[in-house]
């Protein structure tokens, strides 16, 4: 390589740079290469060559990134600005003529333009970009937090790693779909057979799994393609519709894809919608449904959100496969919530290409309203071409008079009760701390960091400890020992050390992380908080009856009747006495008053606090009666900004809320105790 000063380097990495892009942009967005692949290769390995002579000239947003960085420990969390809220399903035209009703009728209007587009089956990604650079790549998650996997998104082609603008916004979230396409698929698949690995079962675990890996390098092995379906949270996007919105995405780099329609009105809705239906085989890749979307962003803002979903769209599923099998037998199932559901075993059938051998049955209700019997010839189906599902039986096949089905009163793994709370179709077992079959999703919990915050026991490490036996309660986390610790997969003295430190310091915590921790069903953060005022310790709380529980603000009687079966169960007070033993304390909290010094007013915490963290500043302002919230509203009384706000402060600024620095915050906790 020839010799080139710094100035030279930096010049012709610029230069290189923009052009692998635009070629990756032309293969792998629009599907309309310039270059052939050996050309393109050479452009690659100059720009390797001086960022190897040159490694402090490497920036985030270079191609070379794209191979994949060092493996990670584990992923971190990635809040989402907005959250990636779920969509209501129709199932038939039906359904969908009934969604454009309310739309209609809430937007008072007689027509209602939409956007059809194909409801992609992969792994929904929300990227966040500041500046134009992209900074975050991050699962879905919990539709608030996702796993933030950058390492892995960056190695993506179809997703650029800098918008394609010389005027960015100062922050967006682009959200969409990353998917393996079917031809890529096929190829995946017979790699992995000559190299003498499992196949995948179909591309939608092919991607997620592609994602997930631990090691960006792999990732980068793996033919992802990214369509882009919107935006999230974004700081200088000026649209009117979302139209315009994806129309923007395309001048950004992005793929949108080639099937998105506007359309006018329901039966332009459901033409698309058949359409969709004839080219599903045809296409490149798989699809479960289309996702229809309010145009307007003003008629959107208008029509708002329900708790999980936006009322200005849904997804109008596909019809899916279907087969016929016999159920050999119905078994009760106990998920790691402790929700257990009716399982039918099956004569093996093949479904969408996939061999199915057990199908759901959601809960006794269902069982009994499509009179589902052990011995029936059933019609199976492939939900969403994912989770197999039994739809109906061949009664005029059915063979003598076999018994109904029956859920258990008793837990089938712990024999604890099981519960079916009023209004709630789902049963469950109680025995949440002590069932085997919860028992990782419940450690999982109980460590987690707005529960008991055991810094470092993540979710693989979880695992590890219930399989070799070292954990089969929370109460067992106390026990550990340095040597049972170091003798795990990637568990050195350091790591053990610092588990065993913040298990120690776990055990000093409060009423209400403690409460949560326990993992009862129907009782989050806000409900642990009302419990902890009203009653003050623990003691009077676990002898409460549903009656007593009912008086606590905002508790109704099925909350109540959870809490009370929870704290009734043996299993659990054998391990909450455990805990106790262990030594997990707390101080008591006084009860709650009407006239506590926040009371009825609401807060937004926003940038970041040098004195506390943002934790610790809303459980100080819960504890004087305030409310706290995650976004701001005309309702907001009080915005506390740290350090590098962001976008909340110019939206409380832009509504003249009170806005206070931390100064002031101090000044207020003082002045009310």
């Amino acid at each position: 390589m020839t010799e080139m000063n710094r100035e030279e380097a930096q010049s012709e990495l610029a230069d290189l740079r923009q052009r692998i892009e635009y070629h990756n942009h032309r293969y792998y967005v629009l599907d309309d290469p310039e270059v052939s692949d050996a050309d393109y290769d050479r452009l690659m390995r100059r720009l390797m060559e001086i960022e190897a002579q040159f490694p402090d000239l490497v920036t985030v947003d270079s191609p070379s990134q794209r191979v994949g960085a060092e493996p990670l420990e584990a992923f971190g969390e990635a809040p989402h600005g907005i959250p990636m809220l779920s969509l209501d399903n129709a199932f038939n035209a039906d359904e969908l003529r009934e969604f454009d009703r309310r739309c209609r009728e809430r937007l008072d209007a007689e027509v209602v333009d939409y956007v059809a587009e194909p409801k992609l089956d992969g792994l929904s990604l929300n990227l966040r970009y500041e500046a134009g650079k992209l900074v975050t790549g991050a699962t879905r998650g919990d539709g608030r937090v996702g796993e933030d996997i950058t390492a892995n998104v960056r190695t993506i082609r179809s997703i650029p790693l800098r918008l394609h603008t010389d005027d960015p916004p100062a922050m967006v979230e682009v959200r969409g779909e990353a998917v393996i396409r079917r031809t890529d698929f096929d190829s995946l698949n017979a790699r992995r057979l000559d190299a003498g690995e499992r196949p995948f079962a179909n591309p939608r675990n092919a991607a997620a799994g592609s994602l997930r890996q631990l090691d960006p390098r792999l990732a980068a092995q793996r033919p992802l393609t990214f369509f882009t379906f919107g935006v999230g949270d974004a700081d200088g996007l000026d649209a009117a519709d979302h139209w315009s919105v994806l129309e923007q995405l395309r001048r950004w780099g992005f793929r949108v894809n080639e099937l998105v329609k506007r359309v006018r009105g329901v039966q332009a809705c459901l033409d698309y919608y058949e359409q969709l239906v004839e080219q599903r085989d045809a296409l490149d890749y798989e699809i479960d449904g289309v996702v229809f979307k309010v145009n307007g962003l003003d008629q959107r803002r208008a029509l708002g959100f329900t708790a999980r979903a936006p009322r200005w769209a849904i997804a109008h599923k596909l019809p899916a496969r279907e087969a016929t099998t016999t159920v050999a037998r119905i078994e009760p199932s106990v998920g790691r919530t402790g929700v257990i559901t009716p399982v039918a075993n099956l004569e093996p059938v093949q479904v969408g290409g996939v061999t199915v051998t057990h199908a759901t049955l959601h809960n006794e209700d269902e069982v009994h309203r499509k009179d589902v019997r052990e011995g029936d010839t059933v019609m199976v189906r492939r939900a969403g071409d994912v989770i197999p599902e039994v739809v109906s039986v061949v009664t005029e096949k059915r063979s003598g008079d076999p018994p109904q089905w029956r859920m258990p009163e008793a837990c089938p793994v712990c024999g604890s009760e099981v519960l079916r709370l009023d209004e709630e179709a789902a049963h469950r077992c109680m025995g949440g701390l002590y069932c085997p079959a919860q028992r990782i999703g419940a450690i999982i919990h109980f460590a987690s960091r707005r529960a008991m915050d055991i810094e470092g026991l993540g979710d693989k490490l979880v695992e590890q400890l219930v399989n070799e036996g070292l954990v089969k309660t929370v109460v067992d986390l106390y026990r550990l020992r340095k040597d049972d610790l170091v003798e795990l997969e990637r568990m050195a003295e350091k790591s053990a050390d610092n588990l065993l430190r913040a298990l120690e310091a776990s055990k000093s915590t409060t009423l209400p992380r403690f409460l949560y921790a326990l993992g009862i069903s129907q009782v989050g953060e806000v409900t642990a908080q009302a419990l902890a005022r009203h009653f003050g310790d623990f003691d009077p709380l676990m002898e409460a009856d549903e009656e007593t529980l009912i008086e606590v603000p905002d508790i109704g009687p099925v909350v109540a009747q959870s809490i009370a079966h929870f704290f009734a169960e043996p299993h659990n007070q054998e391990v909450i006495d455990g805990l106790r033993r262990a030594g997990v304390q707390w101080e008591a909290v006084a009860g709650a008053r009407k006239d506590a010094p926040l009371a009825g007013r609401t807060f937004v915490l926003t940038g970041s606090l040098e004195e506390m963290t943002r934790e610790e500043a809303k459980e100080r302002l819960q504890a004087l009666g305030g409310k706290v919230t995650g976004s701001v509203s005309k309702k907001t009384d009080y915005v506390i900004a740290g350090a590098d706000p962001g976008s909340k402060l110019d939206k409380a600024e832009r509504l003249g809320l009170t806005v206070l620095d931390e100064a002031g915050f101090r000044r207020l906790l003082d002045e009310h105790g």
